[in-house]
C-alpha cells in the first residue's frame, strides 16, 4: 500500500473545503508519504509565510516517530528536554502540535498530513476531514 498523488490531493482538496465550511483562516496542508517524502502540498490564498515550513514539521514530526502531532505535544508536556531533543535530531523539523495526523490503510500506516493557519485544533478536524472524506483512518494520537 502507498499513498498516491491523487489520494493525496483528493485528501488536500477534502481538508481545505472542510476549513472554508467552518470559515477557518488560510491553511497551508502538505502530505508526506510513509518514508516521509513529500507528496502534495498547497497554500490558501493569504496564509502567512511561515505556515507552509509549520505544517511540514506537524507531519515530519508525526511520521518520523509514529503518532500524531497530538500525541508529540502530550509528550513535549511530559518530557520537555527528550522532545527538544529530538527537534534538534529532526534538523528543528518537529512541530509538536495538533495538526499533524498519520494516515492508515487497513493496518498499515501510508503517510500524514500536517496543516497549519488556524488554531491547531482546528487544523487536526480539517485534516482528519480529508483523510476521512478519502475512506481512510487518521491516526491524531
Amino acid at each position: 500500500m502507498s499513498l498516491t498523488l491523487a489520494t493525496a490531493n483528493s485528501i488536500i482538496t477534502s481538508a481545505l473545503a472542510h476549513a472554508r465550511g467552518a470559515n477557518l483562516k488560510p491553511l497551508s496542508v502538505v502530505v508526506l508519504d510513509a518514508r516521509a517524502a513529500l507528496v502534495a502540498a498547497q497554500s490558501e490564498d493569504g496564509v502567512s509565510i511561515m505556515r507552509a515550513a509549520i505544517a511540514h514539521g506537524k507531519a515530519n514530526g508525526a511520521i518520523q516517530l509514529g503518532m500524531g502531532s497530538r500525541a508529540l505535544m502530550d509528550r513535549a508536556e511530559q518530557q520537555a528536554y527528550f522532545v527538544s531533543a529530538i527537534n534538534g535530531v529532526a534538523g528543528g523539523d518537529l512541530v509538536p502540535v495538533p495538526g499533524g495526523v498519520l494516515i492508515k490503510e487497513g493496518d498499515a500506516i501510508i503517510g500524514v498530513i500536517g496543516i497549519s493557519g488556524d488554531a491547531s485544533d482546528n487544523d487536526e478536524a480539517a485534516a482528519v476531514a480529508g483523510i476521512e472524506a478519502a475512506g481512510l483512518t487518521a491516526i491524531t494520537g
